[in-house]
């Protein structure tokens, strides 16, 4: 037998096979947490990353400024009533947190952060309902966001809708959770929320709903504005009531569920149509009080003097709380005493101001309709339109003039139909003639020039005195135009306001203390700090007992002149003014107490004359005497209006006659052309402009005869059949 071959050296041993191998049951899974323990490992490293960057934020972030939340600005009148807002685009009016009834701040609460005094500005639960909210698809109207973080979005951050922006909301507001108080949170929230219709904050929004302030709403408004927070323009309950009532009946349920209301009472709010109580948008907060009445033309006046001093931006946002002087119950008398007499499609308009005895404006109808027409009749060319002439009202600055210049009143001057300044119009002669050529039968003293207007009287008179002091009188009494210094300044024919006529006569009411016209009282802030409030100045323009003695004469003009239309039962004084051809007519008048100046004329100017309205020419002692009777009843009824000083002697120097004035002897047709005017202010009754002169006398001869006149005059003290201009 062969013996065995040993293997080769190069053969590898193979290992023996092994058995499979068996687990041993444990009895247990591996751990939630071993098994995705790297997934949680990048979870928590986030969420530290995330902690990291917001604590890192929490320290070195800032708290900004807040931005400047505009605010809308409110004047109100002399009592304190809303009289008009002021805004442009942003209605809002802050209230102090204490002024908000509990129900409206539980409406709040219970629909956008029901943890709001629990949480430190960040609400995780809060988060978490939400989104699962939003996944299940619930009606819920409760957000993720605290009230914290909506204050700070609206007030420091605005809407951009970024990762970077809600981390840095979330951490901001763990920073003013640390430094306000929660119920200043909660205010100035309160005070900064949108609800549509430009309401911003609750105050607003209560005036642009409902029409009241937010102190008077109840459960069922306070639940209606509730649900305007989240989305407001598109639940207005009168474009879309079954939104609104939608909203409303959630902001109920969560409510009821915090136990702030019960049952029966959700029940019954909601059984309310919401459309039954929510008000047309046109209806809820009016932006004049008595628009009917004329107060727009006031409120432009005050708004542009507020511009002009604290700037447009201000004005129509800065929240400012305005008094003005006006008189609410004496603006709706005035403007019912000039256009509800001048109400006739073809009447001409008319303005008035009225002015007190501290210079405050307490009355200005500028114009008949604000929607028509914006041009202020009562401001001349600063409201928009032209100066007025005012005719006769003119005069007594130049009696005041005299007066102060020592001469008495008692002076007598000639009184002619005609008189004639030679060479006194740029070379020519410049006549001036009496209405309808009364001639007053030789002179009269300046009482009874004053009384029947006379202007022979009056053209002398201010020759006397000069025409440059007058002016300068006008000036310091209160008429703020320009007013050429000529002749024909005693006539009336440079342009003025009723303003300026009212302010001026107050000067005289006021025994020659100047008081500017006020129109602004107290400008405060939203918070309450008093920026200006109105401290009439007082200026002397006159001594006391020339004041006086003017006042006496004007008493004369409606004791028993041309003014006598406008008594009214009370101490008065007046004086009554008509232009060339009817185109301006004028009644100025005061009690110690108040002023009133009443003009009419068509708005377009003296290219139109009141010739024929209702069947007559209009002058100032008529229709103008008329308004002014009719708006002083009613303005001072239950007023004690004083009294005037007696007048016990005029003293002064005996006034001599114009040394340069002649009187005509034989005159064709005549008019007062105005020297150094142009001559469209100056032509006489029927528009005739030749003068022919053939003899001439001295002004302190006597007269005979003349023809016709130019400005306003009053009835003559002596018997005639012809009727004054100013009767």
């Amino acid at each position: 037998m062969p013996a065995k071959r040993p293997p080769p050296r190069h053969a590898a041993r193979r290992p023996a096979p092994r058995k499979p191998r068996t687990r041993k049951p444990t009895g247990k899974r591996r751990s939630f947490v071993w098994r995705y323990r790297r997934l949680l490992f990048l979870l928590g490293l986030l969420v530290f990353t995330g902690l990291a960057g917001a604590g890192y934020l929490l320290v070195r972030v800032p708290l900004p400024p807040e931005k400047m939340q505009a605010q809308t600005s409110f004047l109100t009148d002399a009592d304190g009533d809303r009289l008009a807002l002021l805004t442009s685009d942003t209605n809002r009016v802050n209230v102090k947190l204490a002024d908000v009834p509990p129900v409206v701040i539980d409406a709040v609460l219970a629909t956008e952060d029901k943890n709001f005094f629990d949480h430190s500005g960040l609400d995780p639960f809060g988060v978490l309902r939400a989104t699962v909210a939003d996944l299940r698809g619930s009606a819920s109207l409760q957000g993720g966001s605290t009230i914290t973080q909506q204050y700070v979005k609206n007030v420091y951050l605005g809407s951009d809708r970024t990762l970077a922006r809600k981390v840095k909301e979330a951490a901001l507001a763990v920073k003013v959770e640390r430094k306000l108080d929660k119920q200043v949170i909660l205010e100035r929230y309160l005070n900064t929320i949108y609800f549509g219709r430009g309401a911003y904050g609750v105050q607003a929004a209560s005036r642009a709903y409902f029409g009241k302030d937010v102190g008077a709403l109840d459960l069922r408004e306070a639940a209606y504005l509730a649900g305007l927070i989240r989305a407001p323009v598109g639940a207005d309950a009168l474009k879309n009531p079954k939104l609104a009532a939608r909203r409303r009946d959630s902001t109920l349920r969560s409510m009821e569920r915090a136990r702030s209301i019960t049952r029966e009472e959700r029940e019954a709010v909601a059984a309310m149509p919401v459309e039954s109580y929510v008000i047309p948008k046109d209806e809820a907060e009016p932006t004049f009080a008595l628009p009917d009445k004329g107060t727009q033309y006031f409120v432009e006046y005050v708004r542009r003097q507020l511009v002009a001093k604290y700037g447009e931006a201000t004005v129509l946002g800065g929240g400012l709380r305005v008094k003005t002087s006006l008189d609410l119950d004496m603006q709706a008398a005035a403007y019912d005493a000039v256009y509800g007499f001048l109400n006739r499609k073809d009447d001409p308009a008319g303005a008035l101001v009225a002015i007190d005895d501290n210079g405050f404006v307490r009355a200005m109808v500028g114009g008949k309709d604000w929607t028509q027409s914006q041009v202020n009749l009562a401001l001349g060319s600063d409201g928009g339109g032209s100066g007025r002439q005012p005719g006769s009202t003119f005069k007594p600055f130049v009696l005041a003039e005299a007066v102060r210049q020592g001469f008495s009143v008692q002076s007598s001057l000639p009184a002619p139909a005609e008189i004639v300044f030679p060479k006194a119009n740029q070379g020519r002669d410049y006549p001036v003639g009496n209405y309808e050529d009364q001639d007053f039968g030789g002179s009269l003293n300046l009482i009874d020039a004053t009384k029947s207007s006379v202007n022979t009287v009056y053209a002398q008179l201010i020759d006397v005195v000069g025409p440059q002091k007058v002016a300068d009188l006008a000036h310091q009494a209160g008429v703020e135009s320009d007013l050429e210094p000529g002749l024909s300044l005693t006539l009336g024919t440079s342009e003025v306001s009723v303003l300026e006529m009212a302010s001026s006569y107050t000067t005289f009411a006021n025994r020659g203390e100047r008081v500017p016209p006020t129109v602004i009282l107290e400008v405060t802030t939203a918070d309450g700090r008093v920026l200006e409030r109105a401290r009439p100045e007082r200026t002397k323009v006159l001594e006391r007992r020339h004041a006086d003695i003017v006042t006496y004469c004007l008493r004369q003009v409606v004791e028993g002149g041309s003014g006598t239309g406008a008594q009214f039962g009370k101490p008065l004084a007046g004086k009554t003014g008509t232009t060339d051809d009817f185109g301006d007519a004028w009644f100025v008048g005061y009690t110690p107490k108040l002023t009133a100046a009443v003009w009419m004329g068509y708005p377009e100017g003296n290219s139109r004359k009141m010739l024929n309205v209702r069947g007559r020419k209009v002058n100032g002692g008529s229709f103008p005497t008329t308004i002014f009777k009719r708006f002083m009843e009613k303005a001072t009824a239950g007023m004690d209006t004083g009294s005037f000083p007696n007048v016990t002697s005029f003293g002064g120097k005996t006034l001599k006659p114009s040394s340069r004035a002649v009187i005509p002897t034989t005159t064709t047709t005549t008019s007062s052309t105005v020297p150094d005017q142009a001559p469209t202010t100056t032509t006489a009754p029927g528009g005739k402009a030749a003068t022919t002169t053939t003899t001439t006398k001295p002004a302190g001869a006597a007269t005979t005869t003349s023809s016709t006149t130019t400005t306003t005059k009053p009835p003559p003290t002596t018997s005639t059949t012809k009727k004054d201009a100013d009767t």
